[in-house]
């Protein structure tokens, strides 16, 4: 099945062919023709799958349409909620892609950042209106954010959102949509919770399941090197000698850890650049060309700001952090080896992640190979008294990140922006 069978209009067809968009991914086929027959949908579906877009085409194909039957003025009239600021940016620039030739107008508002830029947009006039909760509901309370003309609601991350502790959030923000309208809730998983949730959102809801991905090509060779904490940038600089490996993409786990291992590339004379949600678009759109035509030889990327790079003939994929969902080591490696080509994974695992390989393991049914000729291997007693040090006051600098990064994520609340 192509795009075109899906009954998409010419402008969003034309803007997926620039993109290189001619297949949709099992959510998008199960979901975009439900969509445009106005049926609320429940979906279960990974990050990673192109949900988005499976969103994003129907929504933006009803918009233009509704526009042409009445030339009305710009309102609100889609709302996409989402946990996340990089979440919240990546839904945005989808909607702005997909809908380059609709002429309708998307905005994005989210916390840690003054709203100045964000409130001019809306006094602009939006069709559409990507937001996380906090931000979205302190607007509100400013009057610079009316939802009465909402017709489109996306509920997206859902268990991500709960999990964040949005929950009182998301439904203040229900509580302000009109009861007539089309809503859409997508979460990877469905605990009883969202299960709850989703019935008060949804009308007769559809559901649609895509399975999470569980096995990786056979074209991409998968090794291992077990090492410490402390050794882990001295291991990867070992493995970046060997001159074969010629263009590198590297996952991070956090942005403030892939600043860091771009910083001790250029240290050891390795052109590095890192891509991650605090950079300009402007900028990661510059490395990223940058390093596909070779004049970066290590892409340090988070697993978010990964997301939508498609780099033809890349063949090496670095996991420095292990991730802690074994779904997301497929979806990291299977950027490389594509189309039949060869790829090669290298994941490079601390102590405390041993767990993750064993349920990356477990998921895709086979052993990693395991490299034994390593200069920085894994000991019994990983962690010297020092060590020991160290790792706790990085496990307390990254428990504070986190709560950081959930004020960021969480548009500030009144509380949070009286104490700034």
């Amino acid at each position: 099945m192509k795009f075109e069978d899906l009954k998409i209009i010419e402008p969003i067809l034309k803007a997926l062919k620039e993109e290189k968009y001619s297949v949709p991914t099992s959510i998008q086929e199960k979901a975009i023709p439900l969509i445009i027959d106005r049926n609320d949908v429940l979906g279960s579906a990974q990050t990673g799958t192109g949900k988005t877009a499976a969103f994003a085409i129907p929504i933006l194909q009803h918009l233009f349409l509704d526009r042409q039957r009445a030339n009305s003025s710009r309102n609100i009239n889609a709302l996409i909620i989402t946990p996340t600021r990089e979440l919240a940016i990546q839904i945005a620039e989808s909607f702005s892609t997909y809908g380059k030739y609709t002429g309708l107008k998307t905005a994005v508002v989210f916390g840690g950042v003054k709203q100045g830029q964000q409130t001019d947009a809306l006094h602009r006039g939006v069709d559409i209106l990507v937001a996380t909760p906090g931000r979205l509901l302190d607007l509100m309370d400013q009057g610079f954010v009316k939802l009465n003309s909402v017709e489109y609601f996306v509920l997206d991350e859902a268990d991500r959102m709960l999990d964040m502790g949005f929950i009182h959030d998301i439904r203040k923000i229900i509580a302000k949509l009109p009861a007539k309208r089309q809503s859409l809730f997508f979460s990877a998983t469905m605990p009883d919770t969202i299960v709850e949730l989703s019935s008060k959102i949804l009308n007769n809801p559809i559901k649609v399941d895509v399975s999470p991905i569980s096995s990786t090509a056979d074209t991409i060779r998968q090794y291992l090197y077990y090492t410490n904490k402390a050794t882990k940038l001295d291991l990867l600089i070992y493995i970046l000698q060997d001159p074969k490996i010629d263009q590198v993409l590297l996952f991070s786990r956090t942005k403030h850890g892939a600043d860091k291992i771009t910083r001790h590339l250029k240290k050891g004379k390795i052109q590095a650049a890192a891509i991650h949600g605090d950079k300009a678009q402007n900028a990661r759109q510059k490395v990223l060309q940058q390093f596909k035509d070779g004049e970066i030889r290590v892409l340090v990327a988070t697993d978010i700001a990964a997301r939508g790079i498609d780099i033809d003939k890349l063949k090496y994929v670095i996991n420095y952090d292990i991730p802690n969902i074994a779904e997301t080591y497929v979806h990291r490696i299977g950027r490389c080896g594509r189309a039949g080509d060869e790829g090669v994974s290298i994941s490079i695992c601390e102590p405390e992640e041993n767990v993750f390989i064993k349920d990356i393991e477990t998921l895709i049914d086979q052993k990693i190979k395991k490299i034994k000729d390593n200069p920085f291997p894994q000991t019994d007693n990983p962690m010297t008294t020092k060590e020991k040090q160290v790792f706790e006051k990085e496990k307390i600098k990254r428990k504070q990140e986190y709560f950081a990064s959930k004020n960021k994520s969480r548009p500030d609340s009144t509380k949070y922006n009286r104490r700034r």
